[in-house]
C-alpha cells in the first residue's frame, strides 16, 4: 500500500489516514507531498491524485484507490478486522461510528478558526461562540464515551480505535491553542498525544521546515 499525505505539521486529514494505516497493522509506504508550495498546482494534477481531485490523504492498495480519511478507515477495517477499529459491543460501536461521522462532517467553526499547527503554541486566542459550542459538544461526547465504555483503557472506548483516530487532530488543536480541559478530557488527550504513533507523527511534524502562511497566525 502507498499512502499520500500532506505536511505533517498542518494536515489533519492526513494524520487520520496515517493513523488508520498504522492501526491496520499492514505494511505501507508513506509519501509526503508539500501542500500549497510553488509546485502544488502541478503536483495535484499528477495521476495518483486524480481520483481525489488533488486532496490528501490518498491510499493506493494495488489497483484500488481510496481517499477521504473515514473511507480509508472503513477500507482497512474491512481488509483486516473491524474489531481493530470499532468496539465489539454493538451499542458502543453505534456511538463510536456516530461520533466519527460527526467529527468527519461537523465542527466547521472550530476547524475554520483553529487550524492544525503542531509546531505552534498560542494563548488567549479569541474563539467565536460557534467554535466554543463545537468544543463543548466534543467534550460532551467524550464524557459520554468515557463514562459508558472507557473502563477498559485510557481511550474513548477503552482501547485505541477509529473514534480516537478521528479526534486526534482536535486534541492537537486543543494543545496548540491552549484550551483548558476538564480532568477527564485532559487525561484522555494526554493518552492520545502519548500514544507511540502520535509521538512519531509529532516528532516528524516538529522537524518539518515547510511554512504555510495560511495556517500560521
Amino acid at each position: 500500500m502507498k499512502l499520500y499525505i500532506g505536511n505533517k505539521n498542518y494536515s489533519s486529514w492526513s494524520l487520520r489516514g496515517w493513523l488508520a494505516c498504522k492501526q491496520s497493522g499492514l505494511p505501507f509506504e508513506e509519501i509526503v507531498v508539500p501542500l500549497y508550495d510553488d509546485a502544488w498546482a502541478e503536483t495535484r494534477q499528477r495521476e495518483e491524485f486524480q481520483p481525489s481531485a488533488g486532496k490528501v490523504p490518498v491510499l493506493w492498495d494495488g489497483e484500488a484507490v481510496v481517499w477521504d480519511s473515514l473511507a480509508i478507515i472503513d477500507w482497512l477495517a474491512d481488509k483486516t478486522h473491524r474489531d481493530r477499529f470499532w468496539p465489539k459491543d454493538p451499542v458502543a460501536c453505534g456511538l463510536a461510528r456516530s461520533m466519527a461521522a460527526e467529527m468527519h462532517c461537523g465542527y466547521l467553526a472550530l476547524r475554520r478558526e483553529l487550524s492544525m499547527n503542531m509546531r505552534a503554541r498560542h494563548t488567549d486566542v479569541p474563539v467565536s461562540p460557534e467554535a466554543h459550542q463545537d468544543a463543548m459538544r466534543i467534550l460532551t461526547l467524550w464524557a459520554e464515551a468515557r463514562a459508558r465504555w472507557g473502563r477498559g483503557g485510557p481511550f474513548l472506548f477503552g482501547s485505541f480505535g477509529a473514534a480516537d483516530i478521528m479526534f486526534a487532530p482536535v486534541i492537537s488543536r486543543f494543545e496548540t491553542y491552549g484550551f483548558t480541559l476538564p480532568g477527564f478530557a485532559q487525561a484522555y488527550s494526554d493518552a492520545v498525544m502519548g500514544h507511540e504513533w502520535m509521538a512519531q507523527w509529532t516528532e516528524a511534524a516538529l522537524a518539518e521546515t515547510w511554512v504555510i502562511d495560511r495556517f500560521e497566525r
